[in-house]
């Protein structure tokens, strides 16, 4: 069974992927990521991207449930979900990819991004890597995903609206007034360079959440110059090699990248208020502690951080710090 299921208290979709349940788990002596091992995989290749085999989405979806009462109201799983492969090295961390390498990432994600964005029916396009066991990655081969959706997803709704009342209300863009008021705050930023700039928010739920955002005012990943993509790149290498030496282990995150909506009227408004960036989670607060997303944060929505982020944005600025000067 694969559906959306609308739910009437929150006023957003569910998505039922009953599909989903049956991915594997990558037997220790074989990896369908690895080049000419999976079914869709080429024998050789630099970055890549294929349709995923346990959608969630599908752009061929079938009839959704009838519920019985007719109080409920569901819909087809309409959209697309594709596999990023990072690269052909199995045991490759992301920061030991070249810039060049990590450039032709980008801009893979963002040719499959405006891809998607021609299917009149997906109104948002979602690229994202989950990390690590502790995020519940089965698959450590390096790889990210895309998802189109059909709707425009409930958290990047609330982004839109207080994005939308800041710019009638102060006549700016929301991510741009954040960025100006971290640069002269400069306790919270942790890496910046040309075109990009890295900061743990004022107010991110997350001890070491780090914002990535343009200094330039975009909507899309797509809308970047050359350089500014390999400044991107630049940024996001040294970042993850920091993020690995915080505790001297490999540290797990999921990284999100926020951008305007697609084929949406009620959003075409959005190039003015809107700022394409990207959001890490990483769940570590300590070596092997986890900062729990508990009843707190799932059920009411009231985040918690454990550690205030003046504590630990120098911490982090420090090591990319050291990292520069080894270089």
């Amino acid at each position: 069974m694969s559906e959306l299921r609308w739910n009437p208290l929150l006023g957003t979709w569910t998505m039922v992927a009953s599909n989903r349940k049956h991915r594997p788990n990558m037997p220790k002596d074989w990896c369908p990521f690895c080049p000419g091992e999976g079914k869709h995989v080429p024998d050789d290749f630099t970055v890549f991207s294929y349709d995923n085999d346990f959608p969630a989405l599908t752009q061929n979806p079938e009839p959704p449930t009838v519920d019985s009462t007719g109080f409920y109201k569901s819909a087809e799983n309409y959209g697309k979900c594709e596999v990023i492969l990072y690269s052909p090295r199995h045991n490759v961390k992301f920061y030991e990819l070249s810039v060049h390498h990590l450039v032709e990432l980008l801009n893979l994600i963002a040719e499959r991004c405006t891809e998607l964005s021609k299917d009149k029916k997906i109104k948002y396009v979602y690229p994202f890597e989950n990390k690590g066991e502790a995020v519940g990655v089965t698959m450590p081969h390096p790889h990210g995903q895309i998802y189109g959706y059909s709707y425009v997803p409930q958290k990047l709704e609330v982004e839109l609206m207080n994005s939308k009342k800041h710019y009638e209300e102060e006549g700016r863009c929301l991510i741009c007034h954040i960025n100006e008021t971290e640069l002269r705050a400069k306790n919270r930023v942790v890496y910046e360079n040309d075109s990009f700039m890295a900061y743990i928010p004022f107010f991110t739920d997350y001890p070491y959440g780090v914002f990535v955002a343009p200094k330039r005012h975009l909507g899309y990943l797509s809308e970047c110059t050359a350089h500014e993509r390999a400044d991107l790149a630049r940024l996001l290498k040294v970042l993850t090699q920091a993020f690995d030496e915080l505790f001297h282990m490999p540290f797990p995150y999921m990284m999100v990248y926020h951008q305007r909506p697609v084929n949406s009227p009620e959003y075409e408004d959005s190039k003015d208020y809107y700022h394409f960036h990207i959001e890490f989670y990483p769940p570590f607060r300590d070596a092997n502690k986890i900062k729990y997303y508990a009843s707190s944060e799932m059920g009411a929505w009231a985040a918690a951080n454990t550690s205030a982020v003046e504590e630990t944005a120098p911490v982090l600025r420090k090591l990319i710090k050291d990292i520069l000067a080894r270089d």
